[in-house]
């Protein structure tokens, strides 16, 4: 067997902070429209929920996302020009959740929760293209 190194620590922490963040947005925005049809309030206390664990993972995945960064010794610049994109896209993704949190119409939530997924999911697809 391999052995376990911090390497290895440090992507296992980051993917799976990213299985969280990523999918469970996608899991959540699949299940909205049964939690509507559960009752009242339903979907509001799923989403509650969801974001107890979802902003930890959140910061995890900023935290290992500087640990990748750091540990990186790619100076070139498509390289340079790729991770400022994916950090515009990281730091949009947290600022649409908060924004899609703190709303209080339906339509605002329904825009920025679709915002908050198409960049978690672009950050996650930019991620790979760092690490090919």
């Amino acid at each position: 067997m391999k052995s376990v190194d911090w390497e290895t620590l440090r992507l296992f922490l980051h993917v799976l902070a990213a299985t969280v963040w990523v999918g469970g947005q996608l899991v959540l925005a699949a299940l909205v429209p049964a939690l509507r049809s559960a009752g009242q309030g339903v979907t509001a206390t799923a989403a509650r929920a969801f974001n107890r664990v979802a902003w930890p993972a959140f910061g995890v995945l900023v935290v290992t996302g500087v640990w990748n960064v750091v540990a990186v010794d790619d100076t070139s610049d498509a390289f340079q020009h790729t991770l400022m994109l994916k950090y515009v896209l990281v730091l949009a993704s947290g600022v649409t959740a908060l924004v899609h949190q703190r709303a209080s119409s339906r339509a605002t939530m329904a825009v920025f929760g679709a915002l908050t997924g198409l960049c978690a999911l672009g950050a996650l697809f930019v991620g790979v293209l760092l690490a090919q």
